[in-house]
Order: structure tokens, then C-alpha cells, then sequence
């Protein structure tokens, strides 16, 4: 038994929405499947879902329904008209490098007179600053039009407009009470703007104040907002996936130099470029030359003029974006020592774990904490701040991640007064304030998690769009999905759960070995599965398991071949699971190297042995073993009547007595998860049974036996069973055995040292005869443990069902009566 991480939630379509679909896929000629997706997605009414595939420019909104929009294209016309010099001031994420790159691109086909600054994010952090600002009324700049950034910037702006510089806000982030006195603010975020779509990036906002200036939407530069939008989580519905669906289209058959290059070192085939390998691909480079050194190598790549310049970038781009990865991996390790830590103190202390991660480190790059914010939520879905200290002014900048049900934006400002600086929305923040502020910050973040968050927030929910059998997941229906892209944030890939899968084959990949590759069997073909990420559950998979999966159906290429590959998010295995080990020489040998192996131990363990001379070796191999705190050995006679303790892996080390006595064991871990048999099989004779004990005969065996006595008549009972065994090739044992059910029955009477058949005999069951039953029973246990790995797994699997339900019972009844139970 494997559990989810997640709580699976399938979407259903009720009555009304199935004939909606069906509507559509009549409508629009559309796989019934697409129909339902489409409905699922809200586009329900045939001309929502005809504007969701195909809608193109006319589907754009009117650049002046931005409150400002007028006032801001204006502007810039004015500049134009009287050769002012300009400044575009941009953010150094992978949006505000995209926000600045198109700015560039208007501003060139403006023939204007201008230039472009991102402050460096470690020297001076995010947004407007008023050094910045000095610099720029020296050189002459009286006009600033600020990118992905100056919603809050109220002091910043007021020093500009003190200068004599007029300045131009497009802006996405969530405005603050407060706002700056700027020339024009443009930002569909706010509260008397009736621009219909606030989903737009940063780069989304340049591309409508462009628009607003050329008087047409220039759709030329779509590339540039794809990346932009994509990198920045931004939703890929109404406006947004009419731009990002044109900028994929124009990355496949891109001009501009940088884009090619930057493919190029992402081993991207600009043919196949996808919001995916875009998000995973393009987006991470760019975002590495803000994180670690200067975003303005990004801004040159994106704008370079030649094949060789943007070659060079790219390669820079790169080599940074590998460093990128190497220091989140080391202040992700510093990181969740200091968790540990802090959960640790918590718990000696009486007291539960943090609500908020709240994490600070000397020496932090600030540009890097929020990916590894983002690791940490991916592991224990908390909301998580991560900061990185300046060990000489004490100052912290940092990045924060959340889960659903907690916004960051509306917990910031409510600790507004321990803060210096803060920005960003519900999911996704950055803040500065100093470390004598850090606990006080940490509290109020926990309690307002306290007050916000429900039981069920707590736990990450993964929504199901369909369900499926392998053959269905096929090459087709992945082409019938593909209408449905480009996919991102509000238009995921189509999330599948995968049915009735068994495990034919399971194998860890990657140098790191941290990933997982199964080869899943249905009743007419294989399909393979990967999960990232996965490979520390090879172990805890047995193969003829029963597995089901959520995850997304994708395309193998290799070698020229094509075929469907599936994309592992979430699994679980709901029975319990058997490792058959019993063809191993040594069982004790076996359960050494699976304790070396950290195959068994990783989870509480119980290891129940048949005897007391067998516990002592096993306890001796366990002292030795790193993971003995975690391992328990126990005799089967030893074993609690009741349910006292509770384990997730049974080893079932030597032979157990009785199928019975295996059922004891199983009925003491409540929370059995899987079983290690380690006993050895027994060697079969030529009659197909266990030559170490005598088979379990069959009424056509007594049959048989009954008829040879009545041909041969009375016989010598000494020698009787040797003469029958040859005759019937029957063990010794066997013969005699029947003898005396016979007896029991009066079938057969000895007397006189003659063995006779009672006349007339009587009509009798087997089953009456005490022998009979006895070695039946003794035969049943058997069976069961030396029955094949799938016979065994199954009976596993029932005796772990009924126990489980008797404990809930149990435990039903006992909290009826007031009982407390653990």
C-alpha cells in the first residue's frame, strides 16, 4: 500500500453539461472528449468555445478601456514629437526582462531617443529606487516609463516629479492603498479601472500600451509576451491565450537571433516549441541572469541584432542558469536543516510545528529563495518565506510561496509594519525587513494562518479531468487534447487518472538516480510511466502490483519512434503489497541485505520471527543495522491479542506455523502497508507437493483407495501401506493416513492383524472424521504459505481488508462508549 500525497477530486459532469458537450461536439465537429474539457473549462456555449480554439486578433480588448491608457500613449507621442530622452525601467524577473524587451522594440519603431535600466536585485533590489532616479535626470531623462514595476513606488514617483520627471507606470502587481502620483498608471488591477481582463503580465501591459501608441496590436512581438506571461503564472485564458497561442506559433518560425540561440542552448526544435518547454526551457535562463548576476544580459539576448552576439548571450545565459541550480541545491540542504531544527524545538517544547515557514540564512543569494520557497511548499505544503541576510546591515530580502486559501499579498500587508518593502499577490511575493523583526514577523504570519486556513487548506488537492485505461491513452488521443493548447495556469494539461494499471516492470533513472520509470501492463498492451522525482518509491513497488495514477499524457520520441508516454503527478497502490523473497538460500542473509539496502526500516517496522532462537539472530542483525530505532523484533506466540501498536511493514522472517499465525501478525498492524516474506519454499516431489510433508489427498483419492481394497479383499495389515504406496505411487504417510479416516468412519475395520472392509459399508462424509478435518485445515494453511506470489498477495490483501474493518469497528464502538482510543 502506497497512499497519494494528494486528495483526488474527479470532475463530473452533471446532466446539463453532458449536453452541453455534446452540443459543442456537434457544433464544432469535436471529439466528444475535447467537448467535455472545454465544458469543464467554461467555455460551455458554442461561440465561448469557438472564441476558446480559434479566436485570434479581433478577439483583443481596446487598449484604451486601461484607466490612464490615453494619457499614457500621449505621452509618449509627445516625447516622440520633441526628441525628450526616455528611460524604460524594468524588473529583473524573466517578465520584466520580456516587459522591457518589447518597450525596446516600440521604442526603436518610435525613433525615439532612450535607454533601459534594471536595478540589480541583490545591490538594489526591487523596483524604483531614488539613486536610479538621480542617475537618470543627470543624463537628461524626462520621461520614465516603468515596466512590471512602480505601482507602490509613492516615494520613489514623488522624488522623480520633484526632478521634473514625468513618469509612466504599466504595472500588473496588486496596488497598494496608497497610490504613487505618477503621470499615468496603468494597471488593470485597480480598483476604478474597467479593463475587462486583470490576468495580464507585466508584459501584457506593455504589449497593450503598445498597442495603444501603433493603433494596432503588434503582433509581431507575441513572442516576446509568450514568454513573459508564461514565466510569470500568469492565466492562460481570454486575452492571454489569444497572445501566448500567436508568440508560440511565432517562436516556431522565429527571426530574432536571441530567441533562436536561447532555444538553441535549451535543446528546444523551434518547430515543436511549446508552453511547456517554454516554462521549463527558455524561461529558467532567462530568469538565472537576474537571480545571479545582472538581468541586462538577458534584455541584450532577447535584443540582439546578429547569430553571434546572441550565440555568446546564450551560452553566458546558460552556464548561469547551471551555477543557478547548483546554489539552490546547496541553500535547499541549509535550509531544511534549519526546518528540522525549528520543528524539532517545537516539539520538545509541547508545541506544534510552525504554520509558516519562515527561513533566513546568512550568505542567501535573495535572487535564488524563492525557488527554493517553492521546493519547500512541494514537500510540505505550508507557506513558505525564504530569506537571505546581509550578515553586516542585518538587512533580509526574501521571496514567499503559498498554498491555496493563504494570500501572501493580504498577510504582507497586514504585517505591514514589521516590513521595509513588500509586493507581489495571493500566490507569489517578495519583502524586506531586518532581522531583529524576523520572529515577530514569523508569529504574525502563523496566526494568521491559524485564522484562515481550514483543516482540508492544509492538504494539497490534485483535480482529476477524466479517467482512463491504458489503451486508451494513445497517440490519438493525445492529438485530440493538443487542440485545447497552448496549456499553462487556468488551462492545464488535461489531468488523467489512470485505472486498472499493474506494474510489469519498475526501474529508477538519472545519474542522481532520483527519477522513476514503470512499465505499466493493461489487458491488451504496455504503456510506460515516468516520475520525476519518484525513484525513491522503486523500492516500496512490487511488481504484479495494482497502481493507479494521475498525470498527463505526453509524447516519446526516440530513435525516430513515436509513442505515448505518461506523465506521473500523483499514484497511489490501495492493497497491501507482497515482496516475495522466499526463493532467496538464506532468509536471514536476505534480511540483511535488504536492511543494507534500506529497503525495509524506512518506515516503522515489525519483524516476526517463529522462535526464540530465530528472534535472537534477527536482533543481533538488527543491533548492527543504522535503522534498529525503527525495527521491532517479535515471536509469533509473543504477538498482542489486540491491535497495541501500529506498523506499516511486516516481515514475515522464517517460516511461519500456520496461515493463521500470519493473519495474527497482519491483525497487529493496523496500518500494514506491505509484507516481506522471507522463508524458504519447499522442494516438490515428483507429485507436484512438498516432500517435506505428506499431500492433502482428495475424495477421488479416497475413491480410489477404497476400490483397490475392495479388489484386493482382506489384507495383512502389516506391510499395508508399503504394498499400497507402490501400487498407487502415494507417500507411505499419505496411506496411512487414509487408513485411519476409514477407521473413523467404519469404512474399514482392523482386526486380527486383517485389514476388511466393512459389509455393507456405510455412507459417510470425510469430512466426519476427525483425521480428515484436521488435515484439511492443516492443508489449507499450507497452501497458503507456500502459494504463489499472486495467490498469497491476494490473501494478503483480504486478511489486511478484514482486519482494517474490524478495527474501525472497534474503534467505532469504543468512541460511542467514550473510550479515548489511539
Amino acid at each position: 500500500m502506497i497512499r497519494s500525497k494528494t486528495r483526488w477530486k474527479l470532475s463530473v459532469l452533471s446532466a446539463e453539461e453532458e449536453r452541453q458537450a455534446e452540443g459543442l461536439a456537434t457544433a464544432l465537429k469535436l471529439p466528444p472528449l475535447v467537448a467535455k474539457l472545454l465544458v469543464q473549462r467554461g467555455a460551455s456555449d458554442v461561440e465561448t468555445a469557438r472564441t476558446f480554439l480559434y479566436g485570434g486578433e479581433e478577439c483583443l480588448h481596446d487598449p484604451f478601456l486601461l484607466k490612464d491608457m490615453d494619457k499614457a500613449a500621449k505621452r509618449i507621442r509627445q516625447a516622440v514629437e520633441n526628441g525628450e530622452r526616455v528611460r524604460i525601467y524594468g524588473d529583473y524577473d524573466a517578465d520584466g526582462v520580456s516587459s522591457t524587451t518589447l518597450m525596446i522594440y516600440l521604442f526603436r519603431e518610435l525613433g525615439l531617443r532612450f535607454d533601459h535600466y534594471i536595478p540589480h536585485r541583490t545591490l538594489e533590489g526591487y523596483g524604483l529606487n531614488e539613486k536610479a532616479i538621480d542617475a537618470a535626470h543627470e543624463a537628461g531623462v524626462t520621461l520614465i516609463v516603468t515596466v512590471d514595476t512602480g505601482i507602490s513606488a509613492v516615494h520613489q514617483i514623488a522624488h522623480a516629479n520633484s526632478l521634473g520627471i514625468d513618469v509612466v507606470v504599466t504595472d500588473h502587481h496588486e496596488p497598494p492603498e496608497t497610490l504613487p502620483d505618477a503621470y499615468a498608471l496603468v494597471n488593470p488591477k485597480q480598483e476604478d479601472c474597467p479593463y475587462p481582463f486583470k490576468g495580464l503580465a507585466g508584459v501584457g501591459v506593455a504589449f497593450k500600451l503598445a498597442q495603444a501608441v501603433l493603433d494596432r496590436p503588434p503582433m509581431e512581438w507575441a513572442d516576446v509576451v509568450a514568454l513573459g506571461t508564461i514565466a510569470d503564472l500568469m492565466p492562460l485564458t481570454d486575452e492571454n491565450r489569444v497572445l501566448v497561442k500567436h508568440g508560440i506559433d511565432r517562436l516556431r518560425q522565429t527571426d530574432k537571433p536571441g530567441f533562436r540561440a536561447l532555444m538553441e542552448v535549451a535543446s528546444i526544435d523551434a518547430a515543436k516549441a511549446t508552453s511547456t518547454n517554454v516554462a521549463f526551457g527558455m524561461a529558467p535562463r532567462i530568469n538565472a541572469a537576474g537571480r545571479l548576476a545582472h538581468a541586462n544580459a538577458a534584455v541584450e539576448l532577447l535584443t540582439a541584432g546578429n547569430e553571434e552576439t546572441a550565440a555568446g548571450l546564450a551560452h553566458e545565459l546558460d552556464v548561469l542558469n547551471k551555477e543557478r541550480q547548483q546554489v539552490v541545491e546547496n541553500i535547499t540542504a541549509e535550509a531544511s536543516l534549519l526546518w528540522e531544527a525549528k520543528c524539532s524545538a517545537a516539539r520538545n517544547a509541547g508545541n506544534a510545528e510552525p504554520s509558516v515557514i519562515v527561513l533566513a540564512g546568512e550568505g542567501w543569494n535573495a535572487g535564488v529563495v524563492g525557488i527554493v520557497a517553492s521546493k519547500f511548499i512541494e514537500r510540505y505544503y505550508k507557506p513558505t518565506l525564504v530569506l537571505g541576510i546581509d550578515a553586516d546591515t542585518g538587512m533580509c530580502k526574501g521571496s514567499a510561496r503559498s498554498i491555496d486559501g493563504y494570500d501572501l499579498h493580504a498577510a504582507l500587508t497586514a504585517c505591514d509594519d514589521l516590513l521595509d518593502h513588500y509586493g507581489g499577490h495571493q500566490a507569489a511575493a517578495g519583502m524586506s525587513l531586518h532581522r531583529d523583526q524576523l520572529d515577530a514577523f514569523e508569529e504574525r504570519l502563523g496566526r494568521l494562518a491559524d485564522e484562515w486556513l481550514t483543516p482540508d487548506d492544509w492538504v494539497p488537492k490534485t483535480t482529476i479531468d477524466l479517467t482512463c485505461h491504458i489503451e486508451e491513452a494513445t497517440l490519438d488521443i493525445l492529438e485530440q487534447l493538443s487542440v485545447l493548447e497552448p496549456f499553462g495556469v487556468e488551462n492545464r494539461s488535461p489531468r488523467l487518472l489512470l485505472e486498472q494499471a499493474v506494474i510489469a516492470d519498475r526501474r529508477i533513472m538519472g545519474k542522481d538516480r532520483k527519477h522513476l520509470k514503470l512499465a505499466l501492463a493493461g489487458s491488451k498492451k504496455l504503456l510506460d510511466a515516468v516520475g520525476f522525482g519518484y525513484g525513491p518509491l522503486a523500492d516500496r513497488l512490487s511488481d504484479g502490483a495494482r497502481i493507479r495514477l494521475i498525470g498527463e499524457l505526453t509524447a516519446n520520441e526516440w530513435n525516430g519512434q513515436r509513442k505515448a508516454q505518461f506523465m506521473i503527478q500523483d499514484l497511489c497502490v490501495e492493497h497491501v503489497q507482497l515482496f516475495d523473497y522466499r526463493s532467496e538460500p538464506s532468509p536471514m542473509q536476505g534480511f540483511r541485505k535488504l536492511m543494507d539496502e534500506a529497503r525495509i526500516g524506512h518506515a516503522r517496522t515489525c519483524v516476526v520471527v517463529p522462535s526464540d532462537a530465530w528472534k535472537r539472530a534477527a536482533e543481533e542483525a538488527v543491533e548492527h543495522s543504522s535503522i534498529r530505532e525503527r525495527m521491532h523484533v517479535v515471536t509469533h506466540t509473543d504477538w498482542p491479542a489486540e491491535p497495541q501498536t501500529e506498523y506499516e511493514t511486516l516481515v514475515l522472517l522464517g517460516t511461519p506455523p500456520s496461515a493463521s499465525a500470519i493473519e495474527e501478525a497482519i491483525r497487529g498492524c493496523v496500518t500494514i502497508e506491505s509484507v516481506y516474506a522471507l522463508y524458504s519454499q519447499p522442494k516438490m516431489n515428483g507429485h507436484g507437493h512438498a516432500s517435506n510433508r505428506s499431500f492433502h489427498p482428495s475424495r477421488e483419492h479416497f475413491g480410489k483407495l477404497y476400490q483397490t481394497l475392495r479388489r484386493l479383499g482382506d489384507m495383512p495389515e502389516e506391510g499395508a501401506g508399503e504394498r499400497l504406496s507402490v501400487m498407487l505411487g502415494w507417500p507411505v504417510e499419505t496411506i496411512r493416513f487414509m487408513f485411519a479416516v476409514f477407521g473413523e468412519l467404519e469404512l474399514v475395520a482392523l482386526s486380527d492383524g486383517m485389514v476388511r472392509l466393512t459389509t455393507p459399508p456405510s455412507k459417510r462424509d470425510l469430512t466426519e472424521a476427525p483425521s480428515y478435518r484436521q488435515r484439511q485445515a492443516d492443508a489449507e494453511q499450507g497452501a497458503i504459505r507456500y502459494a504463489n506470489t499472486a495467490q498469497y498477495a491476494e490473501w494478503l490483501a483480504t486478511r489486511r481488508d478484514q482486519t482494517s474493518s474490524i478495527h474501525h469497528q472497534t474503534k467505532s464502538s469504543q468512541q460511542q462508549e467514550g473510550v479515548a482510543v489511539t
